[in-house]
């Protein structure tokens, strides 16, 4: 395994860095004035023009699209990796402002790999400029959707259009108005086996029978890009809005979800990392019974398990990132599994610890962990809750002895 950056990566981390630096974390006191502002006035979904202001440098210095590996800079996953978690220390800001967030950053993986030439020209183009963001509906209120096959919204062919009946929760980036294509998962052959039962569909958001019924807070926190409610009643689309092949929809969530959980693992790392920092500093400059309380050997205890799991974590991922890279998703399955569960329930202890050296400043607004501890706990449950993934992880290990 080879985790050297190239000298293109190593430059990019470097610029990234010094992106960082010098206008994402300026820019978040007013990015959250600037929100506070928006939901006062009853737009609690619509971008703080700083975060516009952002992406128009992060393009001008060339920090944009760096996920996609056959488009702008071609970065591959282990490449990525690297500089994926270097935004995790921003993440309300900085993904998206180097056009680098989740959902659209595995929409257009599967558009890249699987949409046609017309798809790509319509929802694909506009993605990679960042005039429009996109969602991905596959989770549903009434089943549990940690197992796929369990969808049950319907997407029935009449004549040269699908029509599509259900609900879906949970679709990310639904609330804000830029969002303007979803990706649907629903079943279009209810008769075949469990896995060729599911296909995608595009769908535009204003699509007639398209309603969204309201916003999911995390936590009690309302994310400014929103978590939806879909309800889909009687929606037509033309057939040609099918992406990849019907029947596939499963194998297209799969190939989905490998490399964003590299993303999302890595972020979380990010996150971790200032969590850190947050904490030495912290503890470094507050005295309780005559010491600084980094003194304390509980403390020092902290620090030192954090920095011994977020590099054994670190490792993980990028070994994982790497196999991605060279044997595929489908050969890495194991590892994939594993970093969903180590990374997020590592962050989670780091930020916990880091909440408590805090004190009570640890769970007001005055510190970005709060908001990182809701979104690292969620991290448990998106994209398949860590007991699938342990269930996947033991599956796979026995395998050998079974056979």
């Amino acid at each position: 395994m080879e985790f050297t950056l190239s000298p293109k990566t190593t430059e990019f981390a470097r610029k990234l860095q010094a992106f960082m630096d010098s206008e994402v974390f300026p820019a978040e006191t007013i990015y959250h004035q600037q929100r506070a502002a928006l939901i006062a006035q009853g737009q609690p979904h619509e971008l703080p023009e700083v975060v516009e202001d952002l992406k128009k440098k992060a393009r001008a210095l060339g920090l944009w699209n760096l996920f996609l590996p056959h488009y702008g800079h071609g970065l591959n996953v282990t490449e990525y990796a690297t500089l994926a978690e270097i935004t995790g220390w921003s993440p309300e800001i900085a993904p998206e402002a180097i056009n680098c967030a989740a959902p659209d950053t595995g929409n257009m993986e599967l558009l890249e790999m699987f949409a046609t030439d017309q798809q790509k020209k319509q929802w694909l183009e506009p993605l990679l400029e960042g005039h429009i963001r996109s969602g991905f509906a596959m989770t549903e209120p009434d089943v549990a959707s940690s197992d796929a096959r369990n969808i049950q919204t319907l997407i029935a062919k009449d004549g040269d259009e699908f029509v599509i009946n259900g609900i879906k929760w949970w679709t990310t980036g639904a609330m804000d108005k830029r969002c303007e294509i979803l990706i649907v998962m629903g079943k279009t052959d209810p008769d075949a086996d469990a896995y060729h039962q599911q296909s995608m569909v595009l769908v535009p958001m204003n699509t007639p029978g398209v309603s969204v019924v309201r916003n999911l807070s995390v936590f009690g926190y309302d994310d400014q890009h929103g978590h939806a409610e879909i309800s889909f009643t009687n929606v037509r689309v033309p057939v040609a809005n099918l992406l990849g092949a019907q029947g596939e929809g499963f194998a297209l969530a799969q190939a989905r979800l490998g490399p964003g959980r590299v993303h999302h693992c890595m972020r979380a790392i990010g996150m971790a990392e200032r969590a850190l920092s947050l904490m030495i500093s912290r503890t470094a400059t507050r005295n309780a019974f005559g010491k600084e309380i980094i003194r304390q050997g509980v403390i020092q205890e902290w620090i030192a398990q954090a920095r011994i799991d977020i590099d054994q974590a670190r490792l993980l991922v990028l070994k994982t990132a790497w196999m991605i890279d060279t044997v595929g998703a489908k050969a890495a399955r194991k590892e994939i599994a594993m970093i969903k569960v180590v990374v997020p329930q590592m962050a989670s202890r780091i930020i916990d610890h880091a909440i408590q050296s805090h004190g009570g400043a640890g769970v007001s607004q005055d510190t970005p962990l709060a908001g990182m501890y809701a979104g690292i706990r969620t991290l448990r449950i998106v994209d398949g809750p860590d007991e699938v993934h342990v269930r996947d992880v033991a599956r796979l290990e026995i395998k050998p002895y079974l056979s």
